[in-house]
């Protein structure tokens, strides 16, 4: 029986480093990728799948018998079609329907010909950074947000990686008092979660309201410039009215004046499909959990907090190998991002 103990702890350490390595080796990569969003990799939570030459990866997690991606493949095009096989076959090995969340139209015909339907999952709003500059009609409401910000003394910075371990304390308690005040468990898979390792890892813009810290969000960059995103963004329930407003449009400011070209704010899930009475199947079932799911989602709120920015609306969708019903893949990418049916219930 030791013996058993002993071999079980070996494999487990084996896997453990095997894991680890394959995290370095995909972090590696980030700082050439275009989509910021790949940085979601460092939160551990994910297996990772290499392409043939090492420069390409897909990121994702077993639930039920589903086998999810997240995102596009990541790293060079050439790679990608290769990396869908791969996944494809990945999953089937396992004995599990293959899955991607959140795939772009980018990769529509990869997942077509390796025989996957997809499906609308919801829609993306990127902002272009070029036109962001809060003149002009349109953007009155969020210049008065930034006036009226300023006014209550609310002041804006970005903290360098190497630097947010001073604040660690700090941004555990408002990020521990948000969740309580929204009776929220952390998430996980497509959306971070507030670990110390997650937070040290990148640069984190923050809120001061009288010298203390009142919001924070941390900040997914790439050196090619072309997109950054935001992933935690949390804030103390006594947090001036507007707060977050402020954050964003400081945020995007810096961002632009740096050369930045988008800013991914994020989906919003289940939006932008077609409301006709001949839409497909898939569209109505949708349709009827984003109008009965609002109050522990908050569908429509997410969707009007990020049109305040004006972004280019782009689809995103929810492809399945197989031809298999799409809402079982649905149920297992919500089960898993909620860390199963308990976390999803708790919200």
């Amino acid at each position: 029986e030791i013996a058993t103990n002993s071999s079980s702890i070996h494999a487990n350490s084996q896997q453990m480093r095997s894991a680890a390595d394959d995290l370095a080796r995909a972090t590696a990569l980030l700082p050439q990728q275009e989509n910021a969003s790949a940085g979601l990799v460092r939160l551990g939570d994910k297996r990772i799948l290499f392409s043939d030459c090492g420069q390409g990866f897909i990121m994702y997690a077993r639930q039920g018998r589903s086998l999810i991606a997240f995102l596009d493949p990541v790293g060079p095009k050439a790679s990608r079609e290769e990396l869908v096989w791969q996944f494809v076959e990945t999953a089937r090995g396992a004995g599990c329907r293959a899955v991607f969340y959140q795939a772009s139209p980018a990769l529509l015909p990869a997942i077509a010909d390796a025989g996957m339907k997809a499906f609308k999952l919801g829609e993306l709003a990127v902002v272009d950074l070029s036109g962001f500059d809060l003149k002009g009609g349109k953007w009155a409401g969020l210049r008065q947000s930034a006036t009226r910000a300023e006014r209550d003394g609310l002041t804006f910075e970005i903290v360098e990686a190497e630097n947010v371990a001073a604040l660690l304390g700090d941004l555990r308690a408002i990020s521990d008092a948000w969740l309580a005040h929204h009776r929220a468990k952390e998430k996980g898979f497509s959306l971070g979660a507030f670990t110390d390792a997650y937070m040290l890892s990148q640069s984190v813009a923050i809120l001061r309201f009288e010298g203390r810290i009142v919001a924070f969000a941390n900040i997914l960059l790439t050196d090619t410039k072309e997109e950054a995103s935001i992933d935690l963004m949390r804030f103390s329930p006594d947090a001036p009215k507007g707060a977050m407003d402020y954050l964003f449009i400081s945020l995007l400011t810096r961002l632009r004046d740096q050369g930045f070209q988008h800013f991914n704010l994020g989906m919003a899930p289940l939006s932008g499909l077609s409301r006709r009475q001949v839409a497909p199947v898939w569209d109505r079932i949708a349709n009827t959990f984003y109008e009965h799911g609002e109050r522990l989602y908050n569908f429509k709120g997410l969707r009007a907090f990020k049109a305040k920015f004006h972004p280019d609306w782009q689809p995103r969708y929810l492809a399945v190998s197989g031809g298999l019903n799409p809402i079982l893949a649905l149920v297992d990418a919500t089960l898993l991002i909620g860390g199963g049916l308990k976390g999803v219930v708790k919200k």
